[in-house]
């Protein structure tokens, strides 16, 4: 399912201007564009925004949710390609 950026915002309470800002701030780096360039929201762009609320109720800056996400990609893309290693592996015996 996918949501324009007033549902998001109603959905989540999060006001279009905190949305956009997340987006043009990177923090929003998978958020799809129509081809007249308007934001389309996805299901995985909800968890996210969802996480980013629940790391700025700790308190923590937008700068350093940035660079937790990143991590968290990071961590996501190792352990997918350790994965992947070893199915490959497996289905050679």
């Amino acid at each position: 399912m996918t949501y324009s950026i007033g549902q998001i915002s109603e959905i989540l309470n999060i006001s279009i201007s905190s949305l956009r800002y997340y987006d043009k701030e990177g923090l929003l780096p998978l958020v799809n564009r129509t081809p007249g360039n308007i934001r389309v929201f996805d299901e995985a762009d909800v968890e996210c925004l969802k996480m980013i609320e629940c790391l700025k109720t700790t308190g923590m800056q937008l700068k350093d949710i940035k660079t937790f996400l990143n991590g968290v990609k990071k961590v996501t893309l190792l352990l997918t390609n350790v994965m992947c290693f070893f199915f490959n592996k497996k289905k050679r015996r």
